[in-house]
């Protein structure tokens, strides 16, 4: 495998049968994005710049939970990957932790919070469902 170009706080790979690690997907947590890697011949890459992310949830379902897995769903403000699945990973909570660290420093550094990703129709008062002219 090549060597990365950059430096990780967390990686896992998605969990096939029974918990192992058996697949091409690997998940990588940088300081500054969320890269997911699939392949094993051709090798494609998905990022996700931290402050984008808006709301994480987690999934246990019985399969993934036997074997102390979980899917963290993340929900971001990104175009081509609006909601990102880190699908059957080891110790789903520990990494949902490392990322809410890292989600808040980026936000801190970009000056981006809750309120500045809200979409364009809310930020312009267009928040009602009505028919009216306003």
């Amino acid at each position: 495998m090549a060597k990365l170009d950059y430096e990780h706080v967390w990686t896992d790979k998605k969990r096939t049968v029974f918990g192992l690690p058996i697949s091409f997907t690997r998940y990588i947590l940088t300081e500054k994005k969320l890269i997911t890697r699939k392949g094993f011949l051709s090798i494609t890459e998905d990022e996700i710049e931290l402050y984008r992310v808006v709301d994480k949830s987690l999934r246990l379902p019985l399969g993934q939970r036997m074997f102390g897995c979980g899917t963290v769903v993340i929900n971001c403000r990104d175009t081509d990957t609006p909601v990102k699945e880190v699908i059957s990973i080891k110790n789903p909570r520990e990494f949902m932790k490392i990322l809410e660290k890292h989600v808040d420093v980026q936000r801190d550094k970009y000056r981006t919070r809750g309120r500045d990703m809200i979409g364009s129709d809310i930020a312009l008062g267009h928040d009602c469902d009505c028919d009216c002219d306003e």
